[in-house]
């Protein structure tokens, strides 16, 4: 019986993925990465590792899923509700 390596609870990425986000960094310091639809040049560290998870996930490597925005959505519902019921009065 081989012992199996108890996982540590972090995120897995494949090595595919790591390389386009890689990639991503090296356009991104060159002045070359752009974003999406509006095409402005991506200064944010952060931006260009979403870009290149983006990119990985659409050339199918292994990248875990994207977080669901559950906590986000119901604060934007119950203001929502609160305006509207000012608005009848």
């Amino acid at each position: 019986m081989a012992a199996r390596k108890k996982s540590s609870g972090r995120r897995k990425y494949g090595k595919a993925a790591g390389k386009r986000v890689e990639s991503a960094m090296r356009r991104r310091k060159k002045g070359t990465l752009k974003s999406g639809r509006s095409g402005r040049k991506v200064k944010s560290r952060k931006q260009a590792i979403a870009i290149g998870l983006s990119e990985a996930r659409e050339k199918g490597a292994k990248v875990p899923r994207k977080r669901s925005s559950k906590k986000s959505s119901s604060k934007r519902s119950s203001s929502r509700k609160r305006s509207s019921s000012k608005r009848s009065r």
